[in-house]
């Protein structure tokens, strides 16, 4: 018996594009840094931030991009030896430098077997038009996806967590990433500390309002080695941290008041216990999903209810 999923999967919104095969993300840490840690726009990263801690192990920044990938395809293809590969730039801001230099890690990216496509985590004050004209064209043929790491629409939140961007900037690059005939989605962290559940709340309204294919939620955690973590140690009252059926209800609230035709690609994030100090839940992925899907469904609401 099918699933009723009250929501529109990412999965769907892929299997669209790609009717024929499936298509499995590999991570590709392509060696870029971010304004905010080499001093352009701040220093120390974004306070929540560590980026090992959300790094597969294959991506090492001091492998080349095609040894990154082909590891990849090896890791998957022992499963699904029919499987396809979209490169997936994930580790820091994948458009933050000379474009002729990140033009370049994209194409070697493109130049090996099974790779249908790119999908480019980046900052919305880091994407340059030559590298959206770039895209542009290669979209043509291939399959492009770029990723906004919005966090928030507050911006006093934005500022108090060191993002170093503000939510206008994210409206204007997404709006001008549509321009240029680019899928793009937004990464939205709930709970950062300051922000109250009706400014969260209120963000699936201005996120709505967007010309955006996907959306990833994900839970805030505190990390180790990272300011908020200091922070935290010194002061734990500094942010509030869901339990599961708390935040469970917070994503169905947030779901109900989102656009319908905005895919949602995830729900929490995932850290390796050597990394994480709290919230410690225990739950994987597709587990959270599973409770989300079956509460939705039990109190009878679906994404855009409330749109």
């Amino acid at each position: 018996m099918a699933i009723d999923t009250p929501f529109y999967d990412f999965s769907q919104y892929l299997k669209a594009k790609f009717p024929d095969f499936k298509v499995q993300k590999i991570s590709v840490n392509a060696g870029f840094t971010c304004p905010n840690r080499d001093g352009s726009k701040g220093r120390g990263g974004c306070i929540y931030c560590n980026n090992a801690s959300f790094t597969p192990g294959y991506c090492d920044q001091y492998s080349s991009i095609t040894n990154q990938i082909e590891e990849g395809k090896w890791f998957f293809s022992r499963k699904y030896p029919e499987m396809r590969y979209l490169a997936y730039f994930q580790s820091y801001t994948n458009s933050y430098a000379d474009v002729d230099v990140a033009i370049s890690r994209y194409r070697e990216a493109l130049s090996i077997p099974d790779i249908e496509g790119l999908i480019i985590a980046t900052r919305p004050d880091c994407m340059p038009d030559a590298i959206l004209g770039y895209l542009q064209e290669v979209a043509k043929e291939k399959f492009i996806f770029i990723e906004y790491g919005a966090e928030s629409c507050n911006n006093a939140v934005l500022e108090r967590v060191n993002r170093c961007h503000t939510w206008q900037d994210t409206v204007a690059t997404v709006e001008r990433t549509h321009k240029y005939g680019l899928d793009c989605g937004l990464h939205i962290i709930l709970g950062l500390p300051t922000e109250e559940r009706d400014s969260m709340l209120h963000s699936a309204t201005e996120i709505s309002k967007l010309p955006i294919k996907s959306l990833k939620l994900h839970q805030l955690q505190i990390i180790r080695a990272t300011h908020l973590a200091k922070e935290y140690k010194e002061n734990r009252d500094i942010v509030h941290l869901f339990d599961v059926d708390e935040y469970l209800m917070l994503v169905s609230d947030f779901i109900e008041r989102l656009r319908s035709d905005i895919a949602l690609d995830r729900f929490v994030s995932q850290c390796p216990p050597e990394f994480l100090i709290a919230p410690r839940w225990g739950l994987k992925n597709y587990e959270f999903t599973a409770k989300l899907i079956k509460s939705m469904n039990e109190r009878g609401v679906r994404q855009g209810d409330k749109f």
